[in-house]
């Protein structure tokens, strides 16, 4: 994993108008890259801006501020033609199995069909889709080619949008919760063929609030707070060594494999500000367990942490 990241995202900025003259402040400054090879977990609560984010870098909505970069190449204002020939290089799989295949389509129909968009030859198009189908975990392909969404499971959807993004063979695959409405049996295939994925090349993004999932499965975890990233590092160091005081409070709530490691629950109080009035300092002093004055005041810039174990380990805390 050297030389030029394969997603390289730098001070990225999305406002939303909330009309008024309002700005909603969905992400604020977001850096971060993924390599090939390498799959990254951006976690948090839902509306902290993970999806947002996925979304910019996808282009399907466009960024105030900042730069996308995918291998070396700033995408941030392409237009839709310039963009046309990456879009088969980056791909999406969305969090509803259920709502995101065309229920008119037939197995067949859905894999082929970005195929079809991007122009591959129609003499190609079965061998790509079977080939799909097989890396997806469809096996025999056959069973499934003339199968309509509703005759599926949801794990075998999911999968179907699997094959359907890896059918053009990307460089590039953002996971937006893609086994959050799936039941508990049937995620660790999903996460598991993701995986080999990785293992095979692929760089992901996934978009997840499970930290156990990302600590299990990524290579580098970030950790988003209202717009903001305030930690990030090697998956297992910040599960281990949390510095962020938010990091420790998803970390405390985390279930024990072993029941006599008991540890307490760090329950936050109040709600996550409003995006339309984020608070002045570090934003998350409304909530934080160890805020100080300096903290309604000062805002802290991601920077080593003061008890990293692992190099890349960073928090955006005046105190950790």
């Amino acid at each position: 994993m050297s030389g030029t990241p394969l997603l390289e995202v730098s001070d990225l900025v999305v406002h939303y108008p909330a009309g008024k003259g309002k700005v909603v402040h969905a992400v604020e400054g977001v850096s971060f890259s993924v390599n090939a090879g390498e799959l990254v977990a951006l976690v948090g609560e839902s509306g902290c801006g993970k999806t947002t984010t996925a979304q910019s870098v996808m282009r399907m909505v466009h960024s105030t501020a900042g730069t996308i970069r995918v291998d070396g190449r700033d995408i941030t204002n392409l237009s839709a033609g310039e963009l046309r020939p990456l879009r088969r290089e980056m791909q999406i799989i969305f969090q509803d199995p259920y709502e995101s295949l065309d229920p008119r389509f037939k197995v067949r129909d859905t894999v082929a069909e970005p195929l079809e968009i991007h122009g591959v030859p129609r003499e190609e198009r079965d061998a790509r889709v079977h080939d799909a189908l097989v890396r997806a975990g469809l096996t025999p392909p056959k069973l499934y080619l003339d199968r309509f969404p509703h005759e599926l499971s949801g794990g075998q959807r999911q999968r179907v949008a699997i094959a359907a993004a890896l059918a053009l063979e990307p460089k590039l695959l953002l996971a937006d919760e893609p086994v959050s409405m799936l039941d508990v049996s049937i995620r660790a295939g999903i996460l598991g063929l993701l995986d080999e994925q990785r293992r095979a090349g692929l760089g992901i993004l996934m978009i997840t609030h499970d930290l156990s999932t990302a600590a299990h499965y990524a290579d580098r975890i970030c950790v988003m707070y209202l717009g903001r990233i305030v930690e990030e590092g090697p998956a297992k160091e910040v599960v281990r060594n949390p510095q962020h005081p938010y990091t420790r409070a998803l970390v405390s709530v985390v279930p024990k494999r072993d029941p006599r490691l008991t540890t307490q629950p760090q329950i936050l109080k109040g709600e996550t500000p409003n995006p339309v009035a984020v608070p002045s300092g570090c934003r998350f002093h409304p909530r934080c367990p160890v805020a100080q004055a300096q903290c309604r005041t000062d805002d802290p810039p991601l920077s080593t942490a003061r008890d990293a174990r692992e190099a890349g380990h960073r928090s955006a805390c005046l105190f950790t």
